[in-house]
């Protein structure tokens, strides 16, 4: 029985002390971000944003500020690139295809998806400057 309760603890010890996956990392995440728009193209804040992992079904909850702009982050791993995620905003509805290269660790994987009154604009182009820039005023906080 001690050598049971000894080997236990050993392997205990042995697992605390491996690295643990960083979630944190690039690789492990997919950010979906926008700005929400009422029809006369003024910013909507307060607006809450889901955006669904259809494989799972897990909800990542986001909501936009003063300027209209949300940002979710999805755990979405390498193996995950194609996958659909489905953003709600109130009863609108829109399907994304999480599209990134599963090699690239360095740059942040994402999309921008906008809601400009009823209609949804993704611009996916517009991705990484519109992360550059909130990233930059969270840091000037």
């Amino acid at each position: 029985m001690a050598r049971a309760v000894a080997f236990v603890l050993a392997m205990s010890a042995l697992l605390a002390s491996s690295p643990v996956g960083a979630e944190h990392e690039v690789y492990y995440r997919y950010v979906v971000l926008g700005f929400v728009k009422d029809a006369t193209g003024k910013p909507v804040a307060g607006r809450a944003i889901e955006v669904v992992r259809d494989k799972t079904g897990f909800s990542y909850l986001a909501q936009t500020n003063a300027r209209g702009l949300y940002v979710a982050v999805t755990r979405l791993g390498d193996e995950s690139a194609g996958e659909t995620l489905t953003v709600k905003v109130g009863t609108l509805v829109r399907k994304v295809t999480a599209t990134f290269d599963a090699a690239n660790h360095a740059e942040d994987r994402g999309t921008r998806l906008d809601l400009e009154g009823a209609t949804f604009v993704e611009r996916p182009a517009w991705f990484h400057s519109t992360l550059t820039r909130f990233l930059g005023e969270r840091g000037s906080q």
